[in-house]
């Protein structure tokens, strides 16, 4: 966990909100200089500011609706600094809690250099990140109704399918409906189909809006990433858009426990106390992983066999997040070093996979991770 140290004249906390926010001024000394609740506008917030801007820093919890915050003071030149909410434990864990009192504790804990950091990712990036993320929700919910369709197929002891139901071919060939002889069942099956329909051609909009308009700075990075076997170019930007700066990351650990791809276990006085921080991390990055491990496994036949090899011994999805591990390790380096994905070099060069319930990971490295 990194935490914001640096000493300011002035230090802001708001607690923000979709309509209001409450505004919190300590000087150096820790006193209050400025206390109150304003509208969430960009002049509201200007205006009250006006006396205390040189040396000033603001301070924001990670929620839903600091992308205005942020770009504000991005263009009026005020230090910004965005507080990661999981960690900002001191917001939540007095008797009474408000406006003013969760503001008040956003500024001393920037005051006193404890306050935990998130990434604010930058603007003009962001957008982009965004409709990747919509896209990613589009393929689950079809995701979703094809399975529903699975479900009733099971239900009434049908044959499966046989075929990939993603494939918009197979279902139009497959003649699903006619499976049901009962009327509401069929029109169930019907409104499923029709929604995954309409699906597809979203997602197929979308992908191709991606493909035309996303701007990407590190063009050779994006490449480098398309080397990875079963990685397309959807995929890349994903991967590219999530990570975006991979020098945040002075470790491959870091980098992993970001990505979610690690478990990071509790210890006190030498005891293991299990492992925490599930929901800590990007569960965006942790799915492009997901997805590019199922790439790479449709073709490449050492990954086939290693994925058997470590199914004697493991439950499916834990075969999976080793491999997710160990391909993300691999990124970080070709990322770290500007190079492209050399396969060889990844069987014969790299770490070997372990069995054990930490594979390919030491859990000191994740002690400062990135967030």
């Amino acid at each position: 966990m990194r935490f914001y140290t640096r000493q300011h004249r002035f230090y802001c906390g708001v607690d923000l909100h979709a309509r209001t926010k409450h505004v919190c001024v300590l000087d150096q000394a820790g006193d209050i200089v400025f206390d109150r609740n304003l509208a969430a506008n960009p002049k509201a917030f200007l205006d009250a500011l006006a006396p205390f801007r040189d040396g000033l820093v603001v301070g924001v919890e990670c929620m839903f609706a600091w992308y205005w915050l942020a770009d504000l003071c991005r263009r009026e030149g005020i230090a910004f600094v965005l507080g990661h909410a999981l960690y900002m434990k001191a917001i939540y864990g007095g008797k009474a809690k408000n406006d003013r009192i969760d503001a008040g504790k956003i500024a001393r804990l920037l005051r006193g250099g404890t306050f935990p950091l998130a990434y604010a990712y930058p603007h003009g990036m962001r957008e982009t990140r965004d409709l990747l993320r919509r896209r990613t929700y589009l393929v689950r919910q079809r995701a979703a109704l094809l399975t529903h369709v699975q479900i009733l197929n099971s239900q009434y002891n049908h044959a499966p399918f046989g075929k990939q139901l993603t494939a918009p071919g197979n279902r139009a060939r497959l003649q699903i409906t006619e499976r049901f002889s009962d009327a509401s069942v069929r029109h169930s099956v019907a409104i499923d189909l029709a929604l995954a329909e309409r699906l597809d051609e979203l997602i197929d909009d979308v992908e191709s809006y991606l493909a035309r308009t996303a701007q990407v700075d590190d063009m050779q990075t994006y490449q480098r990433l398309q080397t990875i076997p079963g990685v397309g170019k959807i995929l890349a930007l994903m991967l590219l858009y999530e990570t975006h700066d991979i020098g945040r990351f002075d470790t491959a650990g870091q980098f992993l426990s970001y990505a979610r791809l690690v478990r990071c276990m509790h210890e006190s006085a030498g005891k293991k106390l299990g492992s925490g921080g599930a929901k800590i991390g990007n569960p965006h990055l942790r799915w492009a992983f997901a997805e590019a491990v199922c790439g790479w496994l449709r073709v490449s036949e050492r990954a086939k066999r290693l994925q058997e090899k470590l199914a004697a011994r493991h439950r499916p999805g834990k075969v999976l997040a080793i491999l997710a591990a160990r391909l993300g390790r691999a990124v970080y380096h070709m990322l770290r070093k500007k190079e492209a994905f050399d396969e060889q070099r990844f069987w014969h060069g790299g770490e070997r996979v372990r069995t054990g319930s930490s594979s390919l990971f030491r859990p000191e490295e994740a002690h400062h991770a990135g967030n």
